[in-house]
């Protein structure tokens, strides 16, 4: 029986990958922030290659300000509405939007 462990993949590795600096990677995922094509290009096919993700939760530590919206719903149809309108609005401000379902009956 052999145990798969999952590495958390680090914007390091995925700087390592691309040949080029963490802070360009960094800068490839900051919208508006100043990096060249060629390397956002390399930034972003080692980022696919080794499933890197941004972890939001970090990022909001190191900025003090998280940019994450948490919605609790509940199992009512006006829920999925509510729920919509706000992915779409914490789009808009490039926030995370976290969600957790009550299952009251």
């Amino acid at each position: 029986m052999s145990i798969n462990k999952q590495r958390y993949v680090s914007a390091q590795d995925v700087a390592r990958r691309a040949g080029v600096s963490r802070s360009a990677v960094s800068r490839s995922f900051t919208p508006g922030a100043s990096v060249s094509a060629e390397t956002y290009t390399k930034v972003m096919a080692a980022a696919q290659e080794l499933g890197y993700q941004v972890n939001d939760l970090a990022r909001g530590l190191l900025a003090n300000s998280s940019r994450l919206v948490g919605l609790g719903a509940m199992r009512m149809p006006v829920t999925a509405c509510i729920s919509t309108m706000t992915q779409r609005h914490a789009r808009r401000r490039a926030c995370s939007l976290r969600t957790a379902e009550n299952r009251w009956r």
